[in-house]
């Protein structure tokens, strides 16, 4: 078979021997032309002609209707190839791109990686899975030499690769701000100056900044236009909508953020997320708010960190194990 060539007479010679015998030894061998043919990149067309010139020189007198099928069949293939071709280039654009996404998914994972610290006092559960390869939301701890711990999260209207940059622009935007200005209204002034700055108007990006500090047991929280958390008071065994208003980040430079706290009591939990978790979808129905809370509740007994991947669960089930949008959640609990 490594004598097999790609020219008129070695075809015209398989042709002729399939005709005469039509055994399997003559397929094999118009197999093999054929994987030679791919390798060597010869088109469809170009077999077919060679066909239709074998079929001339065996049968001098071939057919008038017989000829014009085969120059029929060879326009055809003509379209074929170039729509093949054509096929082929994108098919291969899309590889290289989702090679290209892949090792972008895999910088962001290590880029944007946090450390959930250990607070005294204090159960801490987090978990974000994103929808796709590029995670659009953003979570991230922070303690100081005080012990106070500051957590931000945060969600990019837009998903992808842009989504992935800008998040990691915040996060180094984070690191540069000193332990000193650790308070949640300045942080979201300090990044929304750098947003403005540096991402396109297109591309809005929302936070919601807060800071546990355990000497006090208050938290203190801003927000820059992202998805209400809840407030869960184990006294009086009730969830309670966090309110903060705030502009998303980047839309005026000089926006302030308005500053609030709240007492926490042994066994209350503050409850933080993304839309993606409020606005999970059962079938068309996109779920309300208090299931969220009814499946919180169900699972209070566990701790923490089991309870906000017990509820990932629950709406991973619910969505039939296809997200649509990015799910982070956290919750903070005060040990009783």
């Amino acid at each position: 078979m490594n004598t097999l060539n790609l020219d008129l007479s070695n075809y015209r010679d398989l042709l002729k021997q399939y005709i005469r015998t039509q055994d399997e030894t003559a397929l094999y061998q118009a197999e093999q032309f054929s994987k030679l043919s791919m390798q060597q990149n010869i088109s469809p067309e170009e077999i077919i002609n060679v066909h239709i010139q074998a079929l001339q020189d065996l049968y001098p007198e071939l057919p008038e209707g017989i000829e014009s099928s085969m120059n029929f069949l060879l326009e055809a293939m003509i379209s074929y190839g170039l729509a093949y071709q054509e096929f082929q280039s994108l098919r291969e654009q899309q590889l290289a791109l989702k090679s290209e996404i892949s090792v972008a998914a895999s910088m962001q994972q290590t880029l944007l990686t946090t450390v959930k610290p250990e607070v005294e006092g204090l159960e801490i559960g987090a978990i974000s899975i994103p929808a796709n390869q590029m995670n659009g939301d953003y979570h991230h701890f922070v303690q100081n030499d005080d012990n106070k711990l500051g957590i931000a999260i945060a969600d990019v209207i837009g998903k992808g690769i842009p989504a992935a940059l800008a998040m990691s622009m915040i996060k180094y935007s984070m690191d540069s701000i000193p332990e000193n200005r650790m308070d949640p209204s300045n942080i979201l002034e300090s990044l929304n100056r750098v947003v403005e700055r540096n991402v396109d108007p297109s591309m809005f990006i929302t936070m919601f900044y807060g800071l546990y500090d355990p000497g006090d047991a208050k938290f203190y929280y801003s927000s820059a236009g992202h998805e209400p958390g809840f407030y869960y008071n184990a006294a009086e065994d009730k969830f309670e909508e966090i309110e903060a208003r705030g502009v998303v980040l980047g839309v005026t430079r000089d926006t302030k953020y308005r500053q609030y706290e709240r007492k926490v009591s042994a066994g209350d939990m503050i409850i933080m997320l993304t839309d993606g978790v409020t606005e999970c979808r059962q079938g068309d129905r996109f779920i309300e708010p208090e299931e969220v809370l009814d499946v919180i509740k169900a699972n209070m007994h566990l701790p923490a960190q089991k309870l906000v991947e017990q509820v990932y669960k629950h709406f991973e089930r619910l969505q039939d194990f296809h997200l649509r949008d990015d799910f982070t959640l956290i919750i903070l609990r005060k040990e009783v």
